[in-house]
């Protein structure tokens, strides 16, 4: 496998040699850091990268290549991906291509020969930030410079970029988009009332380990648009809504945070990851910043209800103040152990939770895959 010379540059004037594995090319986003040790599939396609560098911390990369299964979208998410060794040679029964093909179909570029050690404690002592990679442009003030100029992930809104533009239903495990035939969004866009509990479920960047766990509870789930308004949803008058994990800056969302406040006690609401950032906003509480986020399947979390701890995935770069959602009728009932912030809450009086974290994994344990069934218990109970 030939690889070429390309050079990556952070916008604190860092600089870091490396290669390219699927070409010549340039990428920029924010840099970031993923501690799994497996399912490079499932981070590449989660939507909520949308505009960042991946780097992963476990070093060799590519080893089990890539199949048609462990998607989480319809496409590479990220900006680019970065490793310490790639492994052009995977051995595994379900691969149907190396990783490295995979991302040269879909124009993104895969870097190796990094230190990804060096970067990572870069980013855990400085903070996630601005990053430009090349194969064409080895000029270190040249590239620092761009890296610059690219725009902060903060006052993004990211969602409306990877959000569905057609509704769609999720049905054996597969999308059902609608056409001219599909019925309008109101009363009669649920087949199976009679059968199952239907769900209407926002795409702020929705994995499909979501869907799939919906689907498994025995829910008719509809998907639509982040802009789909509220008097649209109570027009279909579904049985429960969701909020789906995504990108970015979750104070730029405006319009799904007016939209969530509407529907506050219309039906039970479960939110997840950006999901639980715009139920927090909608809730009167605010968002911030964390210095490097959370990216990775092994992140301890205290359920302060049972007192148990969870192993969770988890992926932002966001979250909800704590100390904001004091005095609003909310229980906190999550915390993150390595740094205290908010992983998840309930509200007092309206049906409604949400948890920072992917009970779905996709990739990661399972250890809070009961949420869905607790999400089926409020819907039935409501």
């Amino acid at each position: 496998m030939k690889t070429m010379k390309a050079l990556l540059a952070l916008e604190d004037g860092r600089t870091f040699s490396c290669r390219s594995f699927t070409g010549s090319g340039e990428s920029w986003g924010e840099i970031v850091f993923n501690t799994s040790m497996t399912g490079y599939q499932e981070i590449l396609t989660d939507p909520s990268y949308k505009g960042q560098m991946v780097t992963m911390t476990y070093p060799l990369i590519g080893n089990y290549g890539v199949n048609r299964q462990d998607i989480e979208s319809d496409r590479v998410q990220v900006s680019a991906f970065l490793m310490k060794e790639y492994q052009s040679f995977p051995s595994n029964y379900r691969s149907t291509s190396t990783l490295a093909d995979y991302l040269k179909k879909q124009k993104i570029l895969g870097i190796e020969e990094l230190d990804t050690r060096a970067i990572t404690r870069h980013i855990r002592n400085t903070g996630a930030m601005r990053a430009f990679v090349s194969t064409e442009d080895l000029d270190p003030s040249s590239l620092v410079r761009r890296a610059n100029e690219i725009p902060p992930m903060e006052g993004q809104d990211l969602a409306k970029t990877v959000t569905t533009k057609v509704p769609f239903y999720w049905k054996n495990g597969c999308p059902e988009f609608f056409d001219s035939k599909h019925p309008a969004l109101n009363n009669s866009v649920f087949k199976y009332r009679k059968e199952k509990k239907s769900v209407v479920a926002f795409d702020f960047g929705i994995k499909y380990n979501i869907l799939r766990c919906l689907e498994s509870e025995g829910f008719e789930v509809l998907v639509v648009p982040s802009s789909t308004t509220a008097d649209t949803i109570k027009e279909m008058s579904p049985d429960g809504i969701f909020l789906s994990n995504g990108p970015g800056d979750p104070e730029p969302v405006i319009d799904a945070i007016e939209t969530i406040r509407s529907l506050l006690g219309y039906r039970p609401i479960f939110g997840i990851c950006l999901g639980h950032q715009l139920l927090g906003l909608a809730l009167g509480g605010t968002t911030f910043k964390l210095k490097f986020g959370h990216r990775g399947g092994n992140q301890p979390v205290k359920n302060l209800l049972t007192g148990r701890i969870e192993i969770t995935s988890q992926n932002h770069g966001f979250a909800v103040d704590l100390d904001t959602l004091k005095g609003k009728d909310i229980e906190i009932t999550h915390i993150n152990l390595n740094d205290n912030t908010l992983e998840g809450f309930r509200h007092l009086k309206y049906p409604a939770f949400a948890v920072q974290y992917h009970p779905e994994a996709s990739p990661g344990p399972h250890d809070a895959g009961y949420l869905f069934d607790e999400f089926k218990k409020m819907i039935t109970a409501f």
